[in-house]
């Protein structure tokens, strides 16, 4: 199980940084709800990080961030996840409570899992977004991505 979250991963990075690199060169042709959703992409991927390892997160989930900084912020929730990755066990539970303050106890595995299939869900619509700016989307495919 665990080589295949670093694979999923791997593949949510490689999109994200990508997607870091439009967002860089297109940057006076996007609209604020693109920005928007990326830096929430960002910053749900830190938030379940920390909740899994316990720790107050740095950024609240519709936090924006400049564009300039997506890459670093990017990079920096890979690397925690890939410390997850290594030294936690994906069966543990882990409690919390929402942004609403309700309890909840999941498993890393759902939680990492749950951050894959966040951010692609988001990346889908930054790609319907970038449609309509008249920007070419991002290939995200998960299949095009392994070969």
């Amino acid at each position: 199980m665990r080589p295949f979250f670093e694979d999923l991963f791997k593949y949510n990075q490689h999109c994200n940084q990508q997607l870091a690199i439009i967002y860089a060169h297109e940057s006076t042709h996007l609209d604020t709800k693109s920005i928007a959703l990326f830096s929430h992409i960002l910053n749900a991927h830190h938030i379940w990080n920390h909740r899994i390892l316990g720790k107050k997160g740095e950024y609240g989930v519709w936090d924006d961030h400049a564009i300039d900084t997506f890459a670093t912020i990017d990079r920096l929730n890979h690397e925690e996840t890939q410390r997850i990755l290594q030294t936690g066990d994906l069966a543990s539970e882990i409690a919390y409570r929402t942004t609403a303050g309700k309890p909840i106890v999941n498993t890393i595995k759902d939680t990492l899992f749950h951050v894959i299939n966040h951010s692609t869900y988001h990346r889908g619509q930054i790609a319907s977004l970038f449609r309509q700016q008249g920007i070419e989307p991002l290939v995200t495919d998960y299949i095009r991505f392994k070969h």
